[in-house]
Protein backbone atom coordinates (compact mmCIF):
# COMPACT_ATOMS: atom_id res chain seq x y z
CA UNK A 1 0.00 0.00 0.00
CA UNK A 2 2.99 2.40 0.64
CA UNK A 3 4.59 1.42 -2.10
CA UNK A 4 1.85 2.17 -4.44
CA UNK A 5 1.58 5.67 -2.42
CA UNK A 6 4.92 6.32 -3.00
CA UNK A 7 4.48 5.53 -6.84
CA UNK A 8 1.32 7.78 -7.04
CA UNK A 9 3.83 10.35 -5.75
CA UNK A 10 6.76 10.35 -7.69
CA UNK A 11 4.48 9.87 -11.01
CA UNK A 12 2.54 13.65 -9.48
CA UNK A 13 5.92 15.28 -9.01
CA UNK A 14 6.91 14.54 -12.54
CA UNK A 15 4.03 15.68 -14.12
CA UNK A 16 4.26 18.82 -11.62
CA UNK A 17 7.69 19.44 -12.80
CA UNK A 18 7.20 18.67 -16.57
CA UNK A 19 4.09 21.24 -16.74
CA UNK A 20 6.35 23.62 -14.53
CA UNK A 21 9.27 23.34 -17.47
CA UNK A 22 6.33 23.66 -19.79
CA UNK A 23 5.34 26.85 -18.00
CA UNK A 24 8.42 28.39 -17.69
CA UNK A 25 9.69 27.80 -21.11
CA UNK A 26 6.17 29.65 -22.55
CA UNK A 27 7.64 32.93 -19.76
CA UNK A 28 11.01 32.65 -22.07
CA UNK A 29 9.27 32.73 -25.29
CA UNK A 30 6.88 35.43 -24.25
CA UNK A 31 9.99 37.27 -22.76
CA UNK A 32 11.49 36.83 -26.15
CA UNK A 33 9.10 38.40 -28.12
CA UNK A 34 8.98 41.22 -26.16
CA UNK A 35 10.96 43.40 -27.66
CA UNK A 36 9.03 42.54 -31.36
CA UNK A 37 5.87 44.00 -29.99
CA UNK A 38 7.55 47.09 -28.72
CA UNK A 39 8.47 47.62 -32.29
CA UNK A 40 4.92 46.93 -33.91
CA UNK A 41 4.29 50.77 -34.69
CA UNK A 42 0.48 51.80 -34.16
CA UNK A 43 -1.88 54.35 -35.92
CA UNK A 44 -1.79 57.29 -33.84
CA UNK A 45 -2.96 61.09 -33.56
CA UNK A 46 -1.06 63.38 -31.18
CA UNK A 47 -1.63 66.72 -30.07
CA UNK A 48 0.88 69.30 -28.49
CA UNK A 49 1.83 72.65 -28.39
CA UNK A 50 3.87 75.12 -31.08
CA UNK A 51 4.08 78.22 -29.33
CA UNK A 52 2.01 80.99 -29.62
CA UNK A 53 1.53 84.24 -32.09
CA UNK A 54 2.27 87.35 -31.34
CA UNK A 55 -1.41 88.47 -29.98
CA UNK A 56 -1.11 85.77 -27.81
CA UNK A 57 -3.04 82.64 -29.51
CA UNK A 58 -2.21 79.02 -28.71
CA UNK A 59 -0.81 77.02 -31.72
CA UNK A 60 -0.87 73.62 -31.60
CA UNK A 61 0.92 71.10 -33.43
CA UNK A 62 -0.90 67.62 -34.70
CA UNK A 63 1.51 64.54 -35.18
CA UNK A 64 -0.09 61.73 -37.10
CA UNK A 65 1.38 58.39 -37.59
CA UNK A 66 0.49 55.38 -39.35
CA UNK A 67 1.73 51.67 -39.10
CA UNK A 68 4.68 51.93 -41.45
CA UNK A 69 6.28 54.85 -39.85
CA UNK A 70 5.07 58.00 -42.21
CA UNK A 71 5.02 60.81 -40.10
CA UNK A 72 2.49 64.04 -40.54
CA UNK A 73 2.94 67.04 -38.44
CA UNK A 74 0.17 69.99 -38.83
CA UNK A 75 0.41 72.50 -36.74
CA UNK A 76 -2.97 75.28 -36.45
CA UNK A 77 -1.11 78.27 -37.49
CA UNK A 78 -2.16 78.55 -41.55
CA UNK A 79 -3.12 74.79 -41.35
CA UNK A 80 0.71 74.37 -42.45
CA UNK A 81 2.21 70.97 -43.40
CA UNK A 82 5.21 71.28 -41.61
CA UNK A 83 6.89 68.20 -42.28
CA UNK A 84 6.22 64.59 -43.62
CA UNK A 85 8.63 61.86 -43.25
CA UNK A 86 8.66 58.85 -45.48
CA UNK A 87 10.53 55.74 -45.55
CA UNK A 88 13.31 55.32 -48.77
CA UNK A 89 13.71 52.14 -50.51
CA UNK A 90 16.21 50.98 -47.37
CA UNK A 91 13.21 51.84 -45.04
CA UNK A 92 15.29 55.24 -43.74
CA UNK A 93 12.70 57.94 -43.03
CA UNK A 94 13.33 61.49 -44.36
CA UNK A 95 11.52 64.34 -44.32
CA UNK A 96 10.12 65.48 -47.14
CA UNK A 97 8.75 68.73 -47.33
CA UNK A 98 10.46 72.10 -46.88
CA UNK A 99 9.98 74.43 -43.67
CA UNK A 100 10.91 75.44 -40.55
CA UNK A 101 11.37 73.88 -36.69
CA UNK A 102 9.56 76.56 -34.73
CA UNK A 103 7.25 78.79 -35.13
CA UNK A 104 8.97 81.86 -35.51
CA UNK A 105 10.03 81.08 -39.19
CA UNK A 106 5.87 80.75 -40.09
CA UNK A 107 4.96 83.55 -37.97
CA UNK A 108 7.48 85.86 -40.67
CA UNK A 109 8.12 85.93 -44.74
CA UNK A 110 8.34 82.67 -46.14
CA UNK A 111 6.82 81.63 -49.55
CA UNK A 112 4.05 79.64 -48.64
CA UNK A 113 5.91 76.52 -47.43
CA UNK A 114 2.92 73.47 -46.54
CA UNK A 115 0.34 76.58 -46.09
CA UNK A 116 -3.32 76.14 -46.94
CA UNK A 117 -3.94 78.75 -49.03
CA UNK A 118 -7.35 80.56 -49.88
CA UNK A 119 -9.82 81.79 -49.94
CA UNK A 120 -8.89 81.90 -53.82
CA UNK A 121 -5.23 80.18 -54.50
CA UNK A 122 -3.07 81.34 -57.09
CA UNK A 123 -3.37 84.67 -58.55
CA UNK A 124 -6.53 87.15 -59.71
CA UNK A 125 -5.43 89.59 -62.21
CA UNK A 126 -5.35 93.28 -61.63
CA UNK A 127 -6.90 92.05 -57.96
CA UNK A 128 -10.52 92.22 -58.91
CA UNK A 129 -13.36 90.18 -60.19
CA UNK A 130 -16.97 90.87 -60.90
CA UNK A 131 -19.70 88.63 -59.49
CA UNK A 132 -23.51 88.96 -60.03
CA UNK A 133 -23.36 92.69 -61.59
CA UNK A 134 -20.64 93.90 -58.61
CA UNK A 135 -17.29 94.75 -58.53
CA UNK A 136 -14.73 93.27 -55.93
CA UNK A 137 -11.79 95.12 -55.11
CA UNK A 138 -8.73 92.93 -53.72
CA UNK A 139 -5.65 93.48 -52.05
CA UNK A 140 -3.13 93.67 -54.58
CA UNK A 141 0.12 91.75 -53.38
CA UNK A 142 1.65 90.22 -56.18
CA UNK A 143 2.01 93.25 -58.35
CA UNK A 144 -1.25 94.34 -59.34
CA UNK A 145 -1.98 91.29 -58.99
CA UNK A 146 -3.87 89.17 -56.02
CA UNK A 147 -2.72 85.79 -54.95
CA UNK A 148 -3.25 83.26 -52.28
CA UNK A 149 -5.99 84.77 -50.64
CA UNK A 150 -4.27 88.47 -49.85
CA UNK A 151 -2.11 90.23 -47.16
CA UNK A 152 -3.87 87.52 -44.49
CA UNK A 153 -4.66 85.09 -46.10
CA UNK A 154 -5.93 81.31 -44.49
CA UNK A 155 -2.33 80.58 -44.38
CA UNK A 156 -1.44 83.38 -41.77
CA UNK A 157 -4.46 82.65 -39.67
CA UNK A 158 -5.21 80.07 -36.14
CA UNK A 159 -7.71 77.62 -37.55
CA UNK A 160 -9.43 75.72 -34.59
CA UNK A 161 -9.60 71.98 -33.68
CA UNK A 162 -12.58 70.31 -34.72
CA UNK A 163 -11.74 66.54 -34.62
CA UNK A 164 -8.19 64.43 -33.81
CA UNK A 165 -8.10 60.79 -33.46
CA UNK A 166 -7.93 57.03 -35.50
CA UNK A 167 -10.87 55.94 -37.42
CA UNK A 168 -10.97 53.06 -39.91
CA UNK A 169 -9.29 55.03 -42.31
CA UNK A 170 -6.12 56.12 -40.89
CA UNK A 171 -5.07 58.90 -38.07
CA UNK A 172 -6.77 62.43 -38.69
CA UNK A 173 -6.42 65.91 -37.57
CA UNK A 174 -9.74 68.10 -38.91
CA UNK A 175 -9.33 72.14 -38.44
CA UNK A 176 -12.14 74.52 -39.32
CA UNK A 177 -12.30 78.88 -40.19
CA UNK A 178 -14.46 81.38 -40.60
CA UNK A 179 -13.36 83.69 -43.37
CA UNK A 180 -15.75 86.89 -42.88
CA UNK A 181 -17.67 88.66 -44.70
CA UNK A 182 -15.55 91.20 -46.49
CA UNK A 183 -12.26 90.31 -45.15
CA UNK A 184 -9.61 90.56 -47.70
CA UNK A 185 -12.01 92.48 -50.23
CA UNK A 186 -14.43 88.74 -50.68
CA UNK A 187 -18.17 88.56 -50.26
CA UNK A 188 -20.09 86.41 -47.46
CA UNK A 189 -19.18 84.85 -44.55
CA UNK A 190 -17.02 81.33 -45.87
CA UNK A 191 -17.11 78.46 -42.71
CA UNK A 192 -14.62 76.20 -44.28
CA UNK A 193 -12.34 73.14 -42.97
CA UNK A 194 -9.68 71.37 -44.10
CA UNK A 195 -9.18 67.74 -42.63
CA UNK A 196 -5.79 65.86 -43.16
CA UNK A 197 -5.72 61.94 -43.24
CA UNK A 198 -2.39 59.84 -42.69
CA UNK A 199 -3.56 56.81 -44.28
CA UNK A 200 -2.95 52.86 -43.57
CA UNK A 201 -1.86 52.71 -47.22
CA UNK A 202 0.78 55.27 -47.18
CA UNK A 203 -1.18 58.04 -47.76
CA UNK A 204 -1.61 61.71 -46.98
CA UNK A 205 -5.65 62.66 -47.95
CA UNK A 206 -6.60 66.50 -47.67
CA UNK A 207 -10.32 67.42 -47.43
CA UNK A 208 -11.46 70.57 -47.95
CA UNK A 209 -15.10 71.63 -46.95
CA UNK A 210 -17.01 75.18 -47.21
CA UNK A 211 -20.04 76.58 -46.95
CA UNK A 212 -21.37 80.31 -47.48
CA UNK A 213 -24.16 82.87 -46.66
CA UNK A 214 -23.55 85.08 -49.93
CA UNK A 215 -22.39 84.02 -53.20
CA UNK A 216 -18.74 84.62 -53.72
CA UNK A 217 -15.12 82.68 -55.19
CA UNK A 218 -13.54 79.91 -53.23
CA UNK A 219 -10.34 77.72 -54.48
CA UNK A 220 -7.97 76.11 -51.73
CA UNK A 221 -5.43 74.20 -52.14
CA UNK A 222 -2.00 72.57 -50.28
CA UNK A 223 0.83 74.70 -50.97
CA UNK A 224 3.65 72.31 -49.78
CA UNK A 225 7.48 72.04 -51.46
CA UNK A 226 8.67 69.17 -51.73
CA UNK A 227 11.91 66.95 -52.47
CA UNK A 228 11.84 63.33 -52.40
CA UNK A 229 15.57 63.28 -51.79
CA UNK A 230 14.85 64.62 -48.28
CA UNK A 231 14.20 68.45 -47.28
CA UNK A 232 17.91 70.62 -48.46
CA UNK A 233 19.41 67.62 -49.72
CA UNK A 234 20.18 69.52 -53.40
CA UNK A 235 17.84 70.51 -56.15
CA UNK A 236 14.97 68.91 -57.74
CA UNK A 237 16.07 68.75 -61.08
CA UNK A 238 16.82 65.11 -61.16
CA UNK A 239 13.24 64.07 -60.26
CA UNK A 240 11.46 62.43 -62.86
CA UNK A 241 8.02 63.86 -63.11
CA UNK A 242 4.37 62.95 -65.18
CA UNK A 243 2.08 65.22 -65.31
CA UNK A 244 -1.18 63.92 -66.68
CA UNK A 245 -1.93 66.90 -68.63
CA UNK A 246 -2.26 67.54 -71.99
CA UNK A 247 -2.23 71.35 -72.30
CA UNK A 248 -1.63 73.97 -69.99
CA UNK A 249 -2.94 77.69 -69.26
CA UNK A 250 -1.16 80.32 -70.90
CA UNK A 251 -0.11 83.32 -68.93
CA UNK A 252 1.01 86.76 -69.55
CA UNK A 253 4.25 88.90 -68.07
CA UNK A 254 2.25 88.86 -64.88
CA UNK A 255 1.36 85.14 -64.64
CA UNK A 256 -2.10 85.58 -64.94
CA UNK A 257 -3.74 83.29 -67.72
CA UNK A 258 -4.84 84.97 -71.46
CA UNK A 259 -7.93 82.72 -71.57
CA UNK A 260 -6.18 80.16 -74.02
CA UNK A 261 -5.18 76.66 -73.44
CA UNK A 262 -2.74 74.96 -75.06
CA UNK A 263 -0.71 71.99 -76.34
CA UNK A 264 1.98 71.01 -74.26
CA UNK A 265 3.09 68.16 -77.51
CA UNK A 266 6.53 69.09 -78.88
CA UNK A 267 7.00 71.74 -76.03
CA UNK A 268 9.20 71.84 -72.58
CA UNK A 269 5.99 71.84 -71.47
CA UNK A 270 4.81 68.39 -71.82
CA UNK A 271 5.73 65.92 -69.03
CA UNK A 272 2.88 63.36 -70.10
CA UNK A 273 5.10 60.66 -70.07
CA UNK A 274 8.41 61.12 -67.45
CA UNK A 275 10.70 63.51 -67.63
CA UNK A 276 13.53 64.74 -65.40
CA UNK A 277 12.25 68.42 -64.31
CA UNK A 278 15.99 69.95 -64.96
CA UNK A 279 15.80 68.30 -68.72
CA UNK A 280 14.14 71.58 -70.27
CA UNK A 281 13.95 73.43 -67.87
CA UNK A 282 16.18 76.27 -69.15
CA UNK A 283 14.29 77.12 -72.09
CA UNK A 284 11.00 78.33 -69.80
CA UNK A 285 12.01 81.69 -68.89
CA UNK A 286 12.10 82.07 -65.22
CA UNK A 287 11.12 78.22 -64.34
CA UNK A 288 8.45 75.91 -64.24
CA UNK A 289 5.14 77.96 -62.95
CA UNK A 290 2.28 77.21 -64.84
CA UNK A 291 -1.33 76.03 -64.51
CA UNK A 292 -1.91 72.84 -66.22
CA UNK A 293 -5.16 71.33 -67.58
CA UNK A 294 -5.62 67.78 -65.83
CA UNK A 295 -6.93 65.66 -68.67
CA UNK A 296 -9.83 64.12 -66.76
CA UNK A 297 -11.26 67.26 -65.79
CA UNK A 298 -12.90 67.98 -62.51
CA UNK A 299 -15.33 65.99 -60.35
CA UNK A 300 -13.97 62.51 -60.31
CA UNK A 301 -10.59 61.35 -58.31
CA UNK A 302 -8.06 60.32 -60.93
CA UNK A 303 -4.05 60.65 -61.32
CA UNK A 304 -2.44 64.16 -61.60
CA UNK A 305 1.04 63.51 -61.40
CA UNK A 306 3.62 61.17 -60.51
CA UNK A 307 7.11 61.98 -59.02
CA UNK A 308 10.22 59.86 -59.22
CA UNK A 309 13.60 60.58 -57.03
CA UNK A 310 16.26 57.94 -57.84
CA UNK A 311 18.57 58.09 -55.53
CA UNK A 312 15.99 57.45 -52.59
CA UNK A 313 13.91 55.30 -54.58
CA UNK A 314 10.87 57.14 -53.17
CA UNK A 315 7.53 58.02 -55.35
CA UNK A 316 5.04 60.54 -55.04
CA UNK A 317 1.96 60.09 -57.16
CA UNK A 318 -1.14 62.74 -56.46
CA UNK A 319 -4.41 62.18 -57.44
CA UNK A 320 -7.19 65.28 -56.91
CA UNK A 321 -10.93 65.58 -57.87
CA UNK A 322 -9.69 69.46 -59.07
CA UNK A 323 -9.38 70.47 -62.66
CA UNK A 324 -5.99 71.99 -62.31
CA UNK A 325 -2.16 71.47 -61.16
CA UNK A 326 -0.21 74.39 -60.78
CA UNK A 327 3.62 73.13 -61.11
CA UNK A 328 6.01 75.51 -59.71
CA UNK A 329 9.72 74.85 -58.95
CA UNK A 330 11.36 76.68 -56.56
CA UNK A 331 12.09 79.53 -58.46
CA UNK A 332 12.74 82.14 -56.34
CA UNK A 333 14.15 80.48 -53.71
CA UNK A 334 17.85 82.10 -53.40
CA UNK A 335 19.41 80.97 -50.31
CA UNK A 336 18.31 83.14 -48.52
CA UNK A 337 15.88 81.29 -46.02
CA UNK A 338 17.23 78.87 -43.26
CA UNK A 339 15.05 76.05 -42.54
CA UNK A 340 14.83 73.10 -40.61
CA UNK A 341 17.85 71.42 -39.21
CA UNK A 342 19.68 74.50 -40.34
CA UNK A 343 19.27 73.21 -44.09
CA UNK A 344 19.23 76.49 -46.44
CA UNK A 345 17.17 76.07 -49.05
CA UNK A 346 18.45 77.50 -52.63
CA UNK A 347 17.34 77.62 -55.81
CA UNK A 348 15.11 74.89 -57.29
CA UNK A 349 15.54 73.02 -53.50
CA UNK A 350 11.59 72.25 -53.64
CA UNK A 351 8.99 72.37 -56.20
CA UNK A 352 4.95 72.36 -55.60
CA UNK A 353 1.92 70.50 -57.09
CA UNK A 354 -0.81 72.87 -56.07
CA UNK A 355 -4.19 71.05 -57.03
CA UNK A 356 -6.70 73.59 -57.66
CA UNK A 357 -8.83 75.44 -60.02
CA UNK A 358 -7.40 77.40 -62.73
CA UNK A 359 -5.71 80.97 -61.71
CA UNK A 360 -7.97 83.99 -62.44
CA UNK A 361 -10.97 81.99 -63.01
CA UNK A 362 -13.73 84.61 -61.74
CA UNK A 363 -12.27 87.02 -64.82
CA UNK A 364 -12.09 84.08 -67.37
CA UNK A 365 -15.97 82.68 -67.97
CA UNK A 366 -14.11 79.63 -70.11
CA UNK A 367 -12.47 78.82 -67.37
CA UNK A 368 -14.17 76.39 -64.81
CA UNK A 369 -16.45 78.04 -62.15
CA UNK A 370 -15.35 78.67 -58.76
CA UNK A 371 -18.79 79.97 -57.91
CA UNK A 372 -20.03 79.23 -54.56
CA UNK A 373 -23.16 80.25 -53.84
CA UNK A 374 -25.48 80.20 -49.78
CA UNK A 375 -26.95 76.59 -49.53
CA UNK A 376 -24.23 75.02 -51.63
CA UNK A 377 -20.97 73.13 -50.69
CA UNK A 378 -17.47 72.88 -51.56
CA UNK A 379 -16.05 69.59 -51.18
CA UNK A 380 -12.88 68.63 -52.53
CA UNK A 381 -10.22 65.90 -52.07
CA UNK A 382 -6.45 65.44 -53.52
CA UNK A 383 -4.61 62.45 -52.15
CA UNK A 384 -0.73 61.98 -51.80
CA UNK A 385 0.17 58.29 -52.32
CA UNK A 386 4.02 57.27 -51.32
CA UNK A 387 5.68 54.06 -52.62
CA UNK A 388 9.65 53.00 -53.22
CA UNK A 389 10.92 51.20 -56.10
Amino acid sequence: MEARVWIKLVLAMAVITICGCEKKDANVKQQKAKPEAKEIRQMSANRESFGKTPDGKQVDLYTLANINGIRARIISFGAILVSLQVPDRRGNLGDITLGFDKLEGYLGAHPYFGATVGRYANRIGKAQFKLDGKVYKLAANDGENHLHGGIKGFDKVVWKLEDIGVTDEGAMVKMSYISEDGQEGYPGNLACSVTYTLTKNDELRINYDAETDKTTVVNLTNHSYFNLAGQGNGDILGHELMLNADKYTVVDTGLIPTGENRSVKNTPMDFTTSMTIGSRISQVKGGYDHNYVLNKGSGALALAAKVYEPKSGRIMEIHTDQPGVQFYTGNFLDGSITGKGGKVYKKHYGFCLETQHFPDSPNKPNFPSVVLKAGQKYTTVTVHKFYTK
